[in-house]
């Protein structure tokens, strides 16, 4: 039978009994990657699939004027519930990425990380993205990258019929670089991210979890092996493998002005 991605997954997913701070989040790497590129201050975004919408509360602590939009009513509990802690303005939405419900030619940077993985037909969802982004403004995609051991586990899970999401795929630089150009985008920037904790310890957590016992979400035993193992990852990540080889990719494309 045929795997796939349904709401019933997510809302199954965000209404299991965890404090958010629990959920392992993506490092803040949206906002720090988008502020290496981007001006922040008064930029007016659009987070896609945004789930409990950490990013668009971090993106709006720095200035963006930001708009969050997820199919389910459990994560949108958790994103106003994320919003509140951190007194922030943060408008959610309830609807659907194949039909975005805002007029075109909206918003300065509209992006999705953990998002377009699960979607076996992407495009409609990416011209609605395209769509509702202004002229010469950017969208982001941000999606595992696909020569990565978790693309191995991944998929042997997705065949026991034990995946959290029901299905997911990958992509490599050149794969989604390529993709977003014949949606008419013109991708200019690239970032590779690796898990921090590894992959092995989050699987290793998350399974003690179920049998009563919470390890460290962060684990720092010995400081300096941390700090220089951290100061490894970075420079592997700004290098030319970190696309190549990282567990997650971004990549930022721009819209045509109009003529």
């Amino acid at each position: 039978m045929a795997r796939s991605s349904e709401r019933s997954h997510w809302d199954k997913f965000w209404e299991r009994e965890r404090d958010l701070s629990e959920i392992y989040d993506n490092d803040d790497r949206i906002r720090v990657e988008v502020q290496k590129r981007l001006d922040l201050n008064g930029l007016v975004t659009l987070e896609v699939g945004a789930a409990t919408a950490r990013d668009s509360v971090a993106l709006a602590e720095d200035g963006a004027l930001p708009v969050a939009l997820d199919y389910s009513h459990a994560a949108l509990k958790l994103a106003r519930t994320a919003a509140e802690d951190k007194n922030m303005t943060l408008l959610l939405v309830c609807g659907d990425a194949n039909a975005l419900p805002f007029k075109s030619d909206t918003f300065d940077l509209v992006f999705h990380q953990g998002v377009m993985e699960h979607f076996k037909n992407t495009d409609s969802m990416t011209d609605e993205c395209i769509r509702v982004t202004k002229p010469g403004g950017n969208l982001l995609v941000d999606v595992p990258q696909t020569f990565h051991v978790y693309t191995v586990i991944k998929k042997m899970l997705i065949a026991m019929n034990a995946w959290f999401a029901g299905w997911e795929t990958q992509y490599t630089e050149k794969q989604l670089s390529k993709y977003l150009r014949e949606h008419g985008v013109e991708p200019w920037s690239v970032y590779g991210k690796y898990f921090a904790p590894s992959l092995g310890y989050r699987m290793l957590r998350e399974t003690l979890i179920k049998v009563g016992i919470k390890l460290p979400m962060k684990p720092v035993i010995i400081p300096t092996v941390h700090r220089f193992r951290t100061k490894i990852r970075i420079a592997v990540e700004e290098s030319w493998l970190g696309p190549k080889t990282a567990v997650i990719i971004g990549v930022f494309a721009r819209k045509p002005e109009k003529q």
